[in-house]
């Protein structure tokens, strides 16, 4: 989308079914394991995350192939760059935060899990912002319409990449701190603290 690349967008769609193998067999070992080895307390968080950040891998899989078969409608028309400039905002926050993400989870880092929350947020901001924005240019524009709601689609996957980079964020707590944050009020100060990186619990 950003470079008008449709080979790129093609090559995109030919990985997503690998992707989707990748999840059944990585969901296959960890079952193995929990039948076989009857992991505990750490161990177990461990492999429970590892199925749940797959199965979000595979949904960001999704969405690149969902954003591939647009670019690839879009064809290798250069559009103009006031039409595209919030979309590359969001896809470079986008793309910073699930390697962010999938950083704090190698390295089991709750204070870096904790920073990605906020950075989805931005991601929604921007997003919402967009929304408005496309409105106000299809009411203006009528023969517009078509392409960018195309756009908005291609917008609405990047912002769902950033909901499930939030989501690696939270099993990263899960597994390191033990709790489950899901649907958690992050405002509260409670919260907060007992989500501290510097307070451990009993493994």
């Amino acid at each position: 989308m950003v470079t008008h690349d449709v080979t790129l967008a093609e090559d995109v769609r030919d990985q997503e079914p690998t992707v989707n193998q990748l999840e059944v067999e990585i969901d296959d070992q960890c079952v193995a394991i929990l039948a076989k080895r009857q992991p505990t307390a750490g161990d177990l968080r461990a492999v429970v995350s590892v199925m749940k950040v797959i199965t979000d891998l595979e949904r960001i899989g999704d969405e690149a192939d969902r954003i591939a078969s647009i670019a690839i409608d879009f064809g290798d028309l250069t559009q103009p760059d006031d039409q595209y400039a919030d979309f590359r905002k969001i896809h470079t926050s986008a793309v910073k935060i699930l390697k962010r993400t999938l950083d704090a989870f190698a390295r089991s880092d709750v204070e870096a899990a904790l920073r990605v929350f906020e950075d989805d947020e931005k991601i929604d901001r921007a997003y919402n912002k967009t929304v408005r924005q496309s409105i106000a240019a299809m009411q203006n524009n009528p023969e517009e319409i078509e392409r960018t709601v195309r756009l908005m689609w291609a917008t609405k996957a990047l912002e769902r990449i950033g909901d499930h980079a939030k989501n690696i964020s939270e099993y990263v707590i899960y597994q390191v701190k033990g709790k489950d944050i899901r649907h958690a009020d992050r405002t509260d100060e409670q919260w907060t603290e007992q989500l501290n990186p510097s307070k451990s619990i009993d493994n």
